[in-house]
């Protein structure tokens, strides 16, 4: 499982070091992909395997279906870890996620989130202030 919030930089190759705590959990390799709100999502190898299967069943005659499986599987790309613990992230995801130097990895239960710090602070803040608002609507599903 993936928790917490982590600051990392980015070296001028593109390189961002994963936390330690969860280089274990993706030994086997990662992939990185586009994600939402302007962010990257980073699975384990297995848990990618389940979502790529599901986007590959999503009905290709539904343009939204269609956009968001493009989305995900298009911008995917496999990564592994150097002998520091880095990944690299290709420039065209670095260029989608708006990210310069300063990083942040969140960790969010089966996948890891690669925010630009400014980004993050910024959606962060949002989020704190509307919490309770949003608190309600998960309510309102179960949760």
């Amino acid at each position: 499982m993936f928790i917490g919030e982590y600051n990392h930089n980015l070296d001028n190759k593109g390189r961002v070091a994963v936390p330690a705590k969860f280089r274990k959990t993706i030994k086997g390799g990662a992939v990185v992909t586009r994600g939402l709100d302007n962010c990257l999502f980073l699975y384990p190898k297995k848990e990618w395997q389940v979502i790529a299967e599901k986007l590959s069943k999503l009905p290709i005659s539904q343009s939204k279906a269609r956009a968001f499986a493009r989305l995900m599987l298009a911008g995917a790309m496999d990564v592994d870890f150097d002998n520091q613990g880095r990944i690299n992230l290709p420039e065209y995801l670095r260029k989608f996620a708006s990210l310069k130097k300063k990083a942040i990895i969140a960790g969010l239960y089966d996948r890891l989130e690669i925010w630009d710090e400014t980004n993050w602070n910024k959606f962060k803040t949002g989020a704190e202030k509307e919490s309770t608002n949003i608190a309600e609507a998960l309510g309102e599903l179960g949760v």
